[in-house]
């Protein structure tokens, strides 16, 4: 089993078995990374990783994961950004008993 050597931000160099490495690489648009747990101070670290440093990891043991980037980022927007007095607004909405039935009449409006 291949001993791997990273950096924790807290702890500096830390030596890693490849069980305690995960490669995560992007099914979009192939970018990479890298995570573990440190084993000194227990933090969750995640580094980018390029290509090459994808390939060698998964080629040493280290088990790789493919994620797709949500389907909301591809969604169209349309209308104005969200404000903080929208925000305010929502928060004040919530507070009322009936908020269910407004949030649902505000979907079946067409837009202004």
């Amino acid at each position: 089993m291949a001993t791997i050597r990273a950096r924790c931000p807290h702890c500096g160099d830390v030596r890693l078995r490849t069980h305690q490495v995960t490669v995560r690489v992007c099914a979009d648009d192939d970018q990479g990374s890298y995570w573990f747990r440190c084993p000194i101070c227990k933090t969750a670290v995640a580094h980018d990783a390029r290509p090459e440093i994808v390939e060698l990891l998964v080629e040493a043991g280290v088990r790789r994961q493919v994620w797709n980037r949500p389907a909301e980022l591809s969604e169209v927007r349309t209308g104005p950004p969200i404000t903080s007095d929208d925000v305010l607004d929502f928060h004040l909405l919530l507070q009322s008993d009936e908020w269910l039935e407004h949030v649902s009449e505000m979907v079946r409006r067409p837009p202004a």
